[in-house]
């Protein structure tokens, strides 16, 4: 069988890029997945939606079945399960109308981000529940969320699995290990203090922010790191450490 191959002039490069640049301007019009499995940390979901919103994008939005019950822990609130009703308590939560908002229930493996031909910016899944992580490395799809991020693997779309437990046991390792070897990005919410928070807050926008910057957002105001910042600090003899 004869190869085709192509020889890249200025013309064809020019070319080529340009249907690059006018495929990542295309993607950015289509939602992103927002998955949320039952692992501790609820409040970065809510604080992706909420941001995602104020920004006007669009969110298709999957809560886990075990996730509901950690939301009322964590944040005291009780999610309906119908899709319309979730929805309408979630945009009264996060304080806006704006941006695109549309919730599937966990199980309905029949909605719209179930389907390769249905188009994403790509899909985060944040928290990452181990047991979510490892059917999907398993290419097992029991919900709606494994399904999409078999889906997005598949079509070699953007899949960011943020994973909140610790520690990791060697089961878990080998599971990230192929989903990464799979095309998955991992991204544990892991906190830094070179941005200096001052409260809970800054640290929850700050994981936020740093996760959907592998999507291509920028939203809101981030500190980010500009090289080094004068001398150390050192500490005073005798001061207590925190």
């Amino acid at each position: 069988m004869a190869l085709l191959r192509v020889r890249m002039t200025p013309s064809n490069q020019s070319s080529a890029g340009q249907n690059s640049a006018d495929q990542s301007t295309a993607d950015r019009r289509y939602p992103l997945v927002l998955a949320v499995c039952g692992a501790s940390a609820q409040v970065l979901a809510l604080r992706s939606l909420q941001l995602l919103l104020e920004a006007g994008e669009a969110v298709d939005l999957i809560i886990s079945r075990g996730a509901f019950e950690v939301w009322r822990a964590e944040l005291g609130l009780l999610l309906p399960v119908a899709p319309a009703e979730q929805e309408k308590l979630l945009r009264e939560r996060c304080g806006t109308s704006a941006g695109s908002l549309r919730c599937y229930r966990w199980n309905d493996q029949a909605a719209a981000p179930a389907s390769g031909s249905y188009r994403t910016r790509g899909m985060l899944i944040l928290p990452a529940t181990m047991g979510t992580v490892g059917r999907v490395a398993a290419g097992i799809a029991t919900d709606l969320i494994e399904r999409c991020a078999d889906v997005h693997l598949k079509e070699a779309r953007p899949l960011v699995i943020a994973p909140r437990e610790m520690p990791w046991n060697l089961i878990h390792l080998r599971n990230l290990t192929a989903l990464a070897e799979a095309g998955a990005r991992i991204a544990p919410p892991i906190p830094a203090w070179y941005h200096q928070p001052e409260s809970l807050g800054d640290m929850v926008d700050f994981l936020v922010a740093r996760t959907l910057d592998l999507f291509g957002y920028e939203l809101g105001e981030l500190r980010r790191w500009q090289g080094p910042i004068g001398s150390p600090q050192r500490p005073v003899a005798g001061a207590q450490r925190p």
